[in-house]
């Protein structure tokens, strides 16, 4: 089994001081890291979801890889102003600021059992945004998935009741 942790780096004080990155783009670029981050997903969620939702902006990569090989939809959550057609918002705190995410209010439905994916957990406030805003839909999130989890900032704790999966662990 391939050690993904040995593909991603960390970059820091960015977006500011204090605040370590961590870079997935090496392992995106490694088509073997790449190929297995996406089966491990795939593995496990396989029959238990229709719909795929990326969060903006690495978790449209993952995601849709993820949709891909599940033989499902994807769908996806932007930040303002980027999405044309009616759309639901939720804000949010993330670990250095707040921020918005919007979804098209036709991406899921009742109908729609629905896994998000981003690239990282950190303190929940994304994943819980995109939560809140596929249950705003009328669809049920079945999971989360998330490449790294930054367990120390306790992110599953804003999650609680999901089930989360996370490939690589600090």
């Amino acid at each position: 089994m391939i050690d993904l942790a040995g593909y991603i780096r960390d970059i820091p004080d960015f977006p500011k001081p204090g605040i370590v990155f961590k870079d997935i783009t090496p392992l995106l670029a490694d088509g073997r890291a790449f190929h297995a981050t996406i089966d491990r997903f795939a593995e496990h969620f396989r029959g238990k979801v229709d719909v795929v939702l990326g969060i903006e902006s690495r978790g449209f990569i993952i995601g849709a890889a993820v949709a891909y090989a599940l033989g499902v939809g994807v769908a996806i959550v932007r930040k303002p102003g980027k999405l044309p057609f009616d759309k639901h918002s939720a804000s949010y705190a993330l670990e250095y600021g707040t921020d918005t995410l919007e979804i098209h209010r036709d991406a899921v439905d009742g109908h729609h059992r629905v896994l998000v994916v981003d690239d990282l957990l950190a303190t929940g406030g994304t994943a819980s945004a995109a939560i809140e805003l596929v249950k705003r839909c009328g669809a049920t999130v079945v999971a989360c998935a998330f490449v790294i989890e930054l367990a120390f900032l306790d992110g599953r704790r804003r999650l609680a009741g999901q089930e989360i999966v996370s490939l690589v662990r600090y």
